[in-house]
């Protein structure tokens, strides 16, 4: 590929409020290029993360977790990270319970490929994992079929008016342990993509990050349209949690946080092989 005609590359992400958000530059329009072009395509995490691993889109969010298994197509790209900094994934009770009595329990996951799931497994590696979609995680606590439910999105601002317990908040715990944010979304691009774009389709979502962060009003507007049952204030919240400075570029704290969290899935048998993080600034 040379630069000089416009390409027009499938943008994969999720219909989350904050993926919306962190895309409303682009999507909109906004926010152009001379170079690239992108068709929007919205699917639930765990699906990307199954759809990467055969290279199906040529930009797509995935989980990190997901990384080891998609990094033959895929490079990292510096911008578009969802980071916990003290907070993360939920994991919620229908009573209070301590964290150390989830041992042997039955956990309802959003799928085996997320960031939380691997988290969840690194500080207790003894539980079982049932797969359930993840709007219906916490229908499944209630209805006693689990006896835990791993929340994320924006589940993790309503559990608690809903009547469920926090047994544990994983992105807490991490930075308590080991001082460093938590590493749960990220998007990629296809290596054979040539350098010249993969520079060019970073810039432009670092610049719709920035653009949205800088016109949030309009952005959280536009993002509503894809939060499930958010109102303003709880949309903004939820934005402001997971779209910040280390969305806009990743930085060094969060190359390193995800490198640990990855090794140590691996170490602790439940990744299968090791991978050196490649980011494209």
């Amino acid at each position: 590929m040379s630069p000089s005609g416009v390409q027009e590359f499938v943008c994969a992400h999720s219909p989350d409020s904050d993926d919306a958000f962190m895309f409303y530059g682009l999507a909109t329009r906004k926010i152009r290029s001379k170079m690239v072009n992108f068709r929007h395509v919205l699917e639930d995490i765990e699906s990307l993360n199954r759809k990467a691993m055969q290279g199906m889109y040529e930009l797509s969010a995935i989980s990190y977790h997901a990384y080891p298994y998609v990094k033959d197509h895929y490079v990292l790209m510096a911008a578009g990270s969802s980071v916990g900094d003290g907070y993360g994934p939920i994991l919620a009770a229908t009573r209070p319970m301590q964290p150390d009595e989830i041992k042997g329990k039955k956990i309802a996951i959003p799928g085996t490929l997320t960031s939380a799931y691997l988290t969840l497994r690194l500080f207790e590696p003894d539980f079982e994992a049932v797969v359930i979609p993840f709007d219906k995680i916490l229908d499944a606590v209630k209805e006693h079929t689990v006896d835990l439910g791993l929340v994320i999105h924006e589940g993790q601002l309503s559990y608690s008016k809903e009547g469920f317990h926090s047994v544990l908040d994983l992105g807490r715990w991490w930075k308590n342990k080991y001082n460093l944010p938590l590493p749960l979304g990220c998007n990629v691009m296809l290596r054979r993509i040539g350098p010249e774009y993969q520079s060019e389709c970073t810039r432009l979502l670092s610049e719709s990050i920035r653009f949205a962060l800088d016109n949030q009003e309009q952005a959280i507007n536009y993002a509503l349209q894809f939060a499930r049952d958010l109102d303003v204030a709880q949309a903004t919240k939820f934005v402001g949690m997971y779209v910040n400075e280390y969305t806009v570029d990743c930085g060094d704290q969060v190359p390193i946080a995800a490198q640990k969290m990855l090794d140590m899935g691996f170490e602790a048998g439940i990744i299968p092989h090791q991978v050196k993080l490649e980011f494209v600034r």
